[in-house]
């Protein structure tokens, strides 16, 4: 697979929950539906990429889900973190995180709340 936002080869990362896709260059995670909510206590792990370099390609927008090649996927905010922006596939509801937003989705400050 390639990755939606820089289109380098995303690596397979073993993890107790699954495998996971991370690209080899921009360091953003594809999960696959639901997996985003087994892997929040794992984040630091898997989420190694510099939030900096993730922060230059949340602005990359018109792009391809990299499972379901003829679906765009939508931009979306999280709700309850309004700051954290990510991409996911109406289709397979697979979700991108850019380097740096699945670490700060499963941390929640007290700014968070306000």
């Amino acid at each position: 697979m390639k990755c939606p936002k820089c289109e380098s080869n995303f690596e397979q990362l073993h993890t107790p929950f699954g495998d996971v896709e991370h690209c080899l260059n921009c360091k953003g995670l594809w999960l696959d539906m639901l997996e985003h909510e087994d892997l929040k206590e794992i984040a630091s792990g898997i989420d190694i990429g510099d939030p900096e370099v993730g922060k230059k390609y949340n602005e990359v927008w018109d792009l391809k889900c990299p499972v379901c090649p003829n679906s765009k996927i939508l931009n979306m905010v999280d709700v309850k973190q309004p700051h954290i922006w990510f991409e996911v596939c109406p289709t397979c509801y697979g979700r991108f995180f850019d380097a740096g937003e699945f670490v700060d989705l499963s941390e929640h400050t007290i700014s968070d709340f306000f």
